[in-house]
């Protein structure tokens, strides 16, 4: 049996995003619950000052008592529990499928010639660029006289995101542009428990087992990345779906979009982070819904003088626009190189199909979604008439 190399491909994207996915959750959860615990410490009731905080706790039927030592223990246990390969394995599944769809399919999904007409190899390299120039910048500001105040390195790293962002939605393709920002944000988050988190850990284990005091600066440090971690949570995991919503990414205030779901996410944690601690602050969420009722404003579509007073044409001339501008992904057996089955398993060879298909089709042909960096060169006069076809009816009679 023989397996041609779009076949293949699909089932690569099926099992690396399934192990994206896994990791993912894996990596959240520890990271939430340890933000969680640290927020909710009570002092220690025997007193001890070695210890910041306890928590007694109950979950999955059992009872649980937990401390945290301001920086060393009284003595080191001998088997320790480390977190660390779940922020591994996210971001090396999360590169492979970057890989995968956006530079080996760069022509597709990473370039937009309406954007920037890049060649595909300039595109791959400028995007590998903003991988390892996002955490080199990110980590020289915590690294900086701004690491030494938090909103000093709250209000520098938000402007270091709103460039990168205006970067690369000038760049790449809408789709490609917040995927590589959330590719570029994921791998400043597992690059500070690798690079930060991790190596200053085990300084101070090695020092705790040579018997001496641990220099407290790791911890702080190891903190502070933490910390920054959990706000960019929320936003990045928009970012892994945005796929999903050309309503977004295609418009051409997508960068404003963007940067106001990363807000909504980052005050929806930060309330959360605050009720740990015994806090509550409806602003913050108040301030999330705000965000997205104005993402909800801007990208409410409106009236297209480019599409407007178009007669309806025949259904017969939209099903040979179709045929010729949609159906080489969009079919049973797709003929586009590199895609061996229809995305998201919309086909569009019948006039059955294309009908059911008809208001999906109408939101990715306006917002220009699709075909996607229109390499099939759907003129504006076509995409007109396939609109004016839908918005009488969609008949195929």
């Amino acid at each position: 049996m023989e397996f041609d190399a779009g076949y293949l491909a699909e089932w690569a994207n099926l099992l690396l995003r399934w192990l994206h996915i896994i990791t993912g959750i894996a990596w959240i959860g520890a990271s939430f619950y340890f933000i969680a615990l640290d927020n909710s410490l009570d002092p220690p009731a025997d007193g001890n000052r070695l210890v910041r905080g306890e928590q007694w706790s109950i979950h999955g039927g059992g009872v649980y008592y937990k401390r945290k030592y301001i920086n060393a223990p009284e003595a080191l246990p001998e088997k320790l529990h480390w977190f660390k390969w779940e922020a591994y394995w996210t971001w090396m599944s999360g590169f492979a499928l970057f890989v995968l769809i956006y530079w080996g399919q760069a022509s597709t999904y990473l370039i937009d010639p309406a954007v920037l007409d890049l060649p595909v190899w300039l595109a791959i390299l400028l995007s590998a660029a903003m991988l390892v120039g996002g955490w080199v910048a990110y980590d020289l500001l915590c690294r900086s006289r701004f690491g030494e105040n938090e909103t000093k390195l709250l209000a520098a790293g938000a402007g270091m995101l709103v460039v990168a962002t205006l970067i690369a939605t000038h760049l790449f393709s809408g789709r490609g542009a917040f995927l590589l920002i959330g590719a570029m944000t994921g791998t400043i988050m597992v690059a500070n428990v690798a690079m930060v988190i991790i190596p200053g850990q085990r300084k101070m284990v090695a020092a705790m087992r040579a018997g001496q005091e641990p220099d407290p600066k790791y911890g702080a440090w190891g903190k502070q990345r933490s910390v920054h971690n959990t706000y960019l949570t929320l936003p990045v995991l928009f970012l892994m779906i945005s796929p999903h919503y050309p309503l977004i990414y295609q418009h051409h205030l997508n960068w404003l979009l963007l940067i106001l779901l990363a807000l909504a996410g980052a005050l929806v944690r930060q309330f959360f982070v605050l009720r740990h601690s015994g806090r509550q602050n409806w602003a913050l969420p108040a301030g999330g819904a705000l965000a997205v009722a104005l993402i909800f404003v801007i990208a409410a579509p409106r009236p297209d003088a480019r599409f407007a007073g178009v007669e309806a044409p025949p259904f017969q001339e939209v099903q040979a626009l179709v045929a010729s501008h949609c159906a080489q992904c969009h079919a049973a057996r797709p003929t586009f190189e590199g895609i061996a089955v229809a995305p998201k398993g919309v086909m569009l060879e019948t006039p059955q199909q294309i009908r059911r298909w008809a208001a999906a089709m109408r939101q990715q042909v306006q917002s220009e979604a699709m075909p996607p960096g229109n390499l099939t060169d759907l003129t504006t006069e076509q995409r007109a008439q396939i609109i004016a076809w839908i918005a009488a009816g969609a008949r195929v009679e």
